[in-house]
This record gives C-alpha cells, sequence and structure tokens, in this order.
C-alpha cells in the first residue's frame, strides 16, 4: 500500500463528486454549486489515548484550521474510542444518524470499521480516512510513508550499533497493533533494512493496541529468553511502547540503555533521548497531517474540486478499494543532535518544556538553551 502515483495532472484525476449524494459541482473552484457553504460540522474520530499526540496535535490543528477555513462557522464533533473498535463504530454511527457532513477516521481497527464507512458512503457523507487507511469505500487518505517511516527508524538503529553489527547482534522487535495496518507498514520496512544484518528470529512481538504494558511484558520475556546481555537494540515501533521497553530493562538491572526507537516525537520520548534511554524517534509533522486533513474535508463537503486534487496527488490501494486519493507527508529521523532543528525549531515543542530541572544538564549538552 505504499505510494503508487505521484503529481498526476489534475485533469485526470477530478472526481466525481456529484455521484456521491452530497455535491453538485462543475469541477471549478470558482463555479462549484456545492450543497454546503461554511456552517458545517466535521466529525473527528480518534483512536486511542495511550498516545498523546491525538488530544495535543491533531484534534487541536484540525480545529483550528476548520475554523480558518470556514470563516469560524464550521463545528467539529470530536470522538476518542479509548482503543475500542465496538466504540468507534457506535461513535461513527452517532454522526451518520446525526447526518454529519463529512468525517474523518482514524480508525481503531481498519477492517472492522469497514461496514461503518458503507453506512456513511449510503448516507452521503465523506470519509476521509487519517492516519491509518481504513477499509471501505473512503473518500481520501492522508498519513506519512509507513514503510518508510520502518526503513528510517531501522536504519537510524543500525547506525547506532556500528560497523561491526552482524547477524550475530539479537534486536528484539516490538511491533504494533495487529488490528492497524500501519504497524504491518512499519514492520515491512523495517525488515527490509534490518533482515540479514542482525537476528530477528523468535524476538518480534506484534502488540495488541500498542499498549505500553504489554511491550513491557514482551520484552520481559525475550530477556528472559535470551539474557538482558545478549539484547543488541531494541525495534519499538513507536515512543509510548518505547517507554515499556525501558522499564523493562531497568527493571532486568539494564543501567546502559542499548539504542531503542520510537515514532511520533512524544515529549516523554525526547527527554528520554536527552537522557540516553532512548536513541531516536520519528518526527511525523502534525501540523502537515492534520491541516491537510482538515482541508481535504472542508473542500470535499464545500464540492471544490480542484483544491481537494490539489492536496491528493498521490493514490494508495486498501484491500478492499483501489487507486484511494491520498497525501502522503515525510517524516524525519531525530536523534539527540536533532532535536533542535525538528520538533523545537517547529514549534512543536518550546525548550522549557523540554529542558524540565529533571534535564538541565543533558539539555546543556546538546545545545538546548
Amino acid at each position: 500500500m505504499r505510494r503508487i502515483a505521484m503529481f498526476v495532472a489534475a485533469s485526470t484525476m477530478t472526481l466525481s463528486l456529484a455521484g456521491c449524494g452530497v455535491l453538485n459541482a462543475t469541477g471549478s473552484s470558482t463555479s462549484a454549486s456545492p450543497t454546503k457553504g461554511n456552517d458545517i460540522t466535521v466529525g473527528v474520530l480518534m483512536p486511542d489515548k495511550i498516545n498523546t499526540r491525538y488530544s495535543n496535535f491533531d484534534y487541536p490543528i484540525m480545529q483550528s484550521k476548520i475554523a480558518e477555513l470556514t470563516n469560524k462557522q464550521g463545528k467539529v464533533d470530536y470522538q476518542n474510542a479509548a482503543s475500542s473498535a465496538s466504540t468507534q463504530a457506535t461513535q461513527m454511527q452517532k454522526m451518520i444518524d446525526d447526518k454529519i457532513d463529512v468525517i474523518i477516521l482514524d480508525a481503531v481497527d481498519a477492517h472492522a470499521i469497514a461496514g461503518t464507512v458503507k453506512k456513511a458512503k449510503a448516507a452521503g457523507i465523506p470519509v476521509i480516512a487519517y492516519d491509518r487507511l481504513a477499509e471501505g469505500p473512503i473518500d481520501a487518505y492522508v498519513s506519512f510513508d509507513n514503510e518508510l517511516v520502518g526503513e528510517v527508524q531501522a536504519r537510524t538503529l543500525l547506525e547506532a550499533l556500528g560497523s561491526n553489527v552482524d547477524t550475530s547482534d539479537k534486536v528484539v522487535m516490538i511491533n504494533g497493533s495487529p488490528t492497524d495496518p500501519n504497524a504491518k507498514q512499519f514492520k515491512t520496512g523495517a525488515l527490509s533494512e534490518l533482515s540479514g544484518k542482525v537476528t530477528t528470529a523468535n524476538l518480534s512481538y506484534d502488540t495488541k493496541d500498542w499498549n505500553p504494558d504489554i511491550a513491557e511484558q514482551e520484552v520481559t520475556k525475550a530477556i528472559g529468553a535470551i539474557g538482558k546481555d545478549n539484547i543488541a537494540a531494541v525495534y519499538s515501533a513507536n515512543d509510548a511502547m518505547a517507554g515499556g521497553v525501558v522499564k523493562a530493562l531497568k527493571a532486568a538491572g539494564v543501567t546502559t540503555m542499548p539504542p531503542i526507537t520510537g515514532q511520533d516525537a512524544d515529549l516523554d520520548a525526547i527527554q528520554r533521548i536527552l537522557a540516553g534511554e532512548q536513541y531516536m524517534t520519528v518526527y511525523k509533522p502534525y501540523p502537515d497531517e492534520a491541516e491537510a486533513a482538515a482541508q481535504m474535508a472542508v473542500y470535499k463537503v464545500q464540492g471544490k474540486d480542484i483544491q481537494f486534487d490539489a492536496l491528493t496527488q498521490d493514490t494508495v490501494d486498501s484491500p478492499t478499494n483501489k487507486n484511494i486519493p491520498s497525501q502522503l507527508v515525510q517524516v524525519s529521523a531525530v536523534t539527540k543532535s536533532k532535536i533542535k532543528d525538528t520538533v523545537v525549531a517547529d514549534g512543536i515543542y518550546k525548550i522549557s518544556q523540554i529542558c524540565t530541572a529533571a534535564y538541565k544538564t543533558a539539555c546543556a549538552e546538546a545545545g538546548l538553551k
């Protein structure tokens, strides 16, 4: 499901928006006759509360952008499913029953939600898949190049292990949830770099709900199998689980952490990187992703074809649908030396947020002043 088309001419990508039962568009942003103006309601469905990014970044950024695009007339109905696929289906069904105008969906279970996506389509409600590629007839998708995320994590991990790395080095893999299609792509990307260079056999775990407590248990199991001193590195698919990894290693008596990866640039992870407890994280520019989703949602429901097409010049395939209009946002690796140029430069965190009392010395050493 990686990017298979880029920079396709807008004339070849114009969508048949009138056929969805929501819009009466002519294909021109100036001549479109949408059934909706600025007084719209956008449903935002997020998957869990474990990852702080959803409430701290994604939702507030979307809310602000929707207000900007609708002259402050647009409303947002925000719901978080707290890792429950059934809860999310209920939340989405209520939005359909309430005749909400458009839905931005970050699925707990991409497969399980397909039936509810079909119901939204039947009700004439566009669905923008966000971050995770939901199955069913979604109208567009915005995320990151997920295999590239895994590749970046693994390459940085190999760099940390140095030039003498070989297949005798054992790397524990703490992968994401099996119900999240992104997790499979992260894992595929990581293995494309790790395979044949280190040993991951019998040391790879798919972690239910991306749960840090389960990740901690998995690392404890790996320590019991091969011993704490034989773990050369830990591939953790995200930062929340990396926290569980560190807990397990500390509980086993490890004082100098092996290289540990992450993703999402959580504040705790940035501080762990400064303290030498985590080697890297992947910074995904949430403002770009969240603003793109907000724009897609507003333009879609207002019938602004040209603006919508300009945002969706990639295409991806899901197990149920082909050639889904998409935008794939680029990512970057964050190690200690890159903190200032990424999350600080982009205004994700202030230095005062990162450099609390416990991290003052580490911040000074890293040039964060």
